[in-house]
């Protein structure tokens, strides 16, 4: 069995007297496609920087195509990376964008050409070649700034957050060119905060929380490990809750999911399929109007992931009250 193409081996990360990461093991083989996930502050972009090589961890070690990518040209070669920020020179043309950004990474100048050619064809952005950045919509300089981390055929292409802020057809051209990247064998490592995004485009999930991977697999094994027959379900009320009912709904493990109290959210578990339990919220005087049963999906699996470990750090840091149990 050949090596996986980036390995993170029990890596730390201290940014300024703060821990930021610790204890990271990681692995991505080409041609795969692994998801961060996690709340603002968990360390995605941390983790990112390192294996891009802008950041050399404080314990561990990470290695792309065998190399040391803080310390090693070679492995910084195999890598394009496309930061959330757009990189790009507004008063140039596309293609002298992408010439410019082939020159930094290394490309000779007699191969500068056809690599300008390759990358507006991956990013499918050849029919605004000659048209300057600064017009063009923010899907297309997504699609840029994507196609200039391409002008050294990287092994391994890292995106934080590639979709943030445009429209559904541009996000739909954006996860185009990743399927061509991936098509090609090219390994994908993205951070995003859209669940429908990451069951979309990857093979396997890691959940970032307070700089710890909290689970990590393959996504299609962690959702079948989700019990069958106990999805997440949702309630819309006909009318607000009084105070009888919301006690009911919050017994039953319920809470409300937007401020008027309409709608009533739950990831429990109670065993009882949709009709019951309608049927047993009705009989304890919940004007329900509907119950309706989700199978689990990857918001219902980073749910299960994160909270345990919100409440166990909350619970930490809070401080004990007089007369606590010990």
């Amino acid at each position: 069995m050949s090596d996986p193409l980036v390995r993170i081996a029990v890596v730390d990360l201290d940014l300024r007297g703060r821990r930021v990461l610790e204890q990271i093991d990681l692995d991505l083989d080409a041609a795969e496609t692994l998801a961060l996930l996690g709340p603002n502050g968990a360390g995605k972009s941390s983790l990112m920087r390192l294996v891009a090589g802008r950041l050399a961890p404080s314990a561990g070690t990470v290695r792309v195509a065998g190399a040391d990518p803080f310390r090693e040209g070679r492995a910084r070669r195999s890598i394009g990376w496309v930061p959330q920020e757009i990189a790009l020179y507004p008063r140039l043309t596309v293609a002298e964008n992408l010439g410019i950004f082939g020159q930094l990474a290394g490309v000779a100048w007699r191969d500068r050409r056809a690599a300008v050619a390759a990358a507006l064809e991956m990013a499918d952005i050849a029919d605004v070649a000659q048209r300057p950045v600064g017009i063009l919509s923010g899907g297309y300089r997504r699609r840029v700034n994507i196609a200039a981390s391409l002008m050294n055929r990287p092994r391994l292409v890292l995106l934080d957050e590639p979709t943030s802020g445009v429209d559904l057809a541009a996000r739909a051209a954006i996860h185009a060119v990743l399927d061509r990247l991936k098509a090609a064998g090219t390994a994908i490592l993205i951070a995003t905060h859209d669940f429908a995004e990451a069951e979309r485009l990857a093979s396997r999930v890691a959940f970032l929380a307070q700089g710890r991977i909290v689970r990590e697999g393959r996504l299609a094994d962690l959702l079948a490990q989700l019990r069958v027959g106990a999805p997440e379900r949702e309630l819309s009320l006909t009318v607000p809750a009084d105070g009888t009912a919301e006690a009911v709904l919050r017994r039953a493990g319920f809470a409300p999911a937007d401020p008027d109290g309409l709608t009533w959210r739950s990831v429990e578990r109670s065993g009882l399929d949709g009709a019951a339990l309608l049927g047993s919220l009705r009989a304890q005087g919940v004007p329900v109007a509907e119950v309706r049963v989700r199978a689990p999906r990857l918001e219902t699996l980073y749910l299960d992931a994160i909270r345990p470990r919100e409440v166990a750090d909350r619970g930490a840091s809070e401080p004990r009250r007089a007369g606590a149990a010990g």
